[in-house]
């Protein structure tokens, strides 16, 4: 992949989230006890919020493989939200992976809420899905979604994840800038 922006709607996970794994549970177990919400990539927790059509050519125009991996990103901002026209409630996404140290430039609609590190083969954040990882970060390093906001320490972080846990593979991770529409799918207050 390069640094193009792609596109996602995955599901809300929050405290409103009914699911055989908690909200409450989860935030025991993760010690991420400063959540308001979970906005990661990761594919159990934020699951993709609409199911592509893998028998489509059509639908194979717009969803990006990385090294022949299916990823839960598209190439099409329109594509998604045709996708999602019947929900009520998600999270629509632009992301970037691996960016440089300059966020990107993306349309007023979008706000920046953090860096995840997901798995290179998979879809695991060894932010929020792992158990923690104490000698290279702590829960107070990520904000209220479960990203980490600066881009010198998700670099940092990711670098370090490899050093300190050689031999796991959850440590292996892609950077991934993540923005979210401030709007679409948005629930309101």
């Amino acid at each position: 992949m390069t640094n193009d922006i792609y596109y996602t709607a995955l599901e809300i996970y929050d405290s409103q989230t009914e699911d055989e794994f908690s909200w409450e549970k989860y935030i025991e177990w993760s010690k991420l006890t400063h959540l308001k919400e979970l906005v990661s990539l990761d594919g159990l927790l934020n699951g993709l919020a609409f199911k592509p059509n893998f028998d489509s050519k059509e639908d194979w125009k717009y969803i990006v493989t990385d090294q022949n991996m299916v990823t839960v990103f598209f190439n099409s901002k329109e594509y998604v939200l045709e996708k999602v026209k019947d929900l009520k409630y998600y999270n629509f996404l632009a992301v970037i992976q691996e960016p440089n140290n300059e966020k990107a430039k993306l349309e007023s609609d979008f706000e920046f809420v953090g860096y995840d590190l997901i798995e290179k083969d998979g879809d695991i954040s060894a932010l929020t899905n792992c158990g923690g990882f104490d000698e290279t970060f702590l829960p107070d390093d990520l904000n209220e979604f479960g990203l980490i906001s600066d881009y010198k320490k998700a670099k940092k972080i990711q670098m370090e994840l490899q050093i300190n846990n050689p031999d796991e593979h959850h440590a292996n991770c892609y950077l991934y800038e993540i923005w979210r529409h401030k709007t679409i799918g948005r629930k309101t207050a």
